[in-house]
């Protein structure tokens, strides 16, 4: 699953690469390309995951694409280019700033409601990205819920259909096993049936689907790199991801204390 987030030529400049995401619209038009060319179905996560749990065809290769955010240059720069090549995708709003006119959010001008509802009936999947976007594990756990669940609601109140992914914003905080567990058993409860996350790798037919894991796709992915990371390259990444966050809280917890 490969997960962007802004298509549009802004400059990142003074960014790491890892942590660019803004994709301008020539190198996300050559990225679609090559996927077509090597012989990748991209297409909503829904319709990923359940092509993992039916198995299908092995030689059928498959890639989810999402959209964190729910900029408005998904739909200006990044649809036609996927509509072009048979493609779809899921983007995941924030509704605090799905408007009836366009609201901004990091500096980008985010979706109309007029819009989600176009895309939505032209095939895009969308899904929940919180309400107003804020550091879920910072907050009293009255808020997660209220976050989780409104935005939810609001979704489907004006799309008229079930919403059922998840995407957490910012970094998943994978090494607070308690906070993960109670999210994970709260999203279930409240009807979703996937969470993906910031965690790098493939999702594979034993991923857990509230802890999904991603490929960064930016700028800076060119066709080989890009090749790499589909092929699993990228995975070992992982584990010292993981380890940084962990290492990471437990600095943050020993500050706390002193």
């Amino acid at each position: 699953m490969l997960m962007y987030h802004s298509v549009s030529d802004r400059s990142e400049e003074g960014v790491a690469p890892y942590y660019r995401t803004t994709t301008s619209p020539k190198v996300f038009a050559e990225q679609m390309a090559l996927l077509q060319t090597e012989g990748w179905d991209a297409v909503s996560l829904k319709a990923g995951l359940q092509a993992l749990h039916d198995g299908g065809d092995a030689r059928r290769k498959i890639v989810a694409l999402t959209f964190d955010d729910g900029f408005r240059d998904f739909r200006t720069a990044a649809f036609p280019v996927l509509r072009r090549h048979g493609f779809s995708a899921t983007v995941y709003l924030p509704t605090a700033f799905i408007g009836k006119e366009p609201i901004q959010f990091k500096a980008h001008e985010c979706l109309t409601w007029d819009e989600v509802r176009e895309l939505h009936r032209a095939g895009i999947e969308f899904g929940s990205h919180t309400v107003n976007h804020p550091e879920l594990v910072r907050l009293p756990w009255a808020e997660v819920e209220k976050e989780v669940r409104d935005s939810k609601a609001d979704i489907e109140q004006r799309l008229g259909v079930r919403v059922v992914s998840f995407a957490y914003p910012y970094a998943f905080p994978r090494a607070q096993r308690e906070f993960v567990s109670r999210l994970s058993r709260f999203l279930r409860e409240t009807g979703y049936e996937s969470c993906v996350t910031t965690d790098i790798g493939r999702a594979s037919a034993g991923t857990d689907l509230f802890g999904i894991p991603r490929l960064p796709a930016n700028d800076c992915d060119d066709a080989r790199l890009l090749k790499a990371k589909l092929a699993g390259a990228y995975d070992w990444l992982a584990a010292p991801q993981r380890a940084f966050k962990t290492l990471k809280r437990l600095a943050s917890f020993g500050r706390k204390s002193c």
